[in-house]
């Protein structure tokens, strides 16, 4: 019998790690952010290296460069741009739903406005 749990343990086990290591954030992203009453969109590109998250994001204001953390199918990354009320710090924290859909919240730090995002893996 306990060798029996045992072997439901460990397989269960390398199915939850096999899980964490499918998933990546690596590639293009259309991400529909809602913050603050706003929708924006924009195009970010991901790579991820271990733990290490870095990549670059774009809208109709420019790009900027992410630099963020990975921990299993979640991730936090930030980058510094500016808005029409100044330099804004932009926190991102997301969970890979599927391969193709990551979703989580988005802060503006210096504002302390709050909201939602959806990123799509872009085809």
């Amino acid at each position: 019998m306990k060798t029996l749990i045992l072997f439901f343990s460990l397989t269960a086990l390398a199915i939850v790690a096999s899980a964490a290591q499918d998933a990546s954030f690596n590639g293009a992203w259309q991400i529909r952010r809602n913050a603050g009453g706003n929708e924006s969109k924009q195009e970010c590109t991901f790579s991820q290296k271990d733990n290490v998250l870095t990549g670059t994001c774009t809208n109709d204001q420019g790009s900027v460069q992410i630099n963020g953390k990975v921990a299993g199918k979640s991730a936090t990354w930030t980058y510094k741009g500016d808005s029409q009320g100044g330099p804004v710090t932009v926190v991102y924290t997301g969970t890979i739903d599927s391969a193709t859909k990551i979703t989580g919240t988005v802060l503006a730090v210096e504002f302390s406005v709050e909201g939602e995002f959806t990123a799509t893996r872009s085809k």
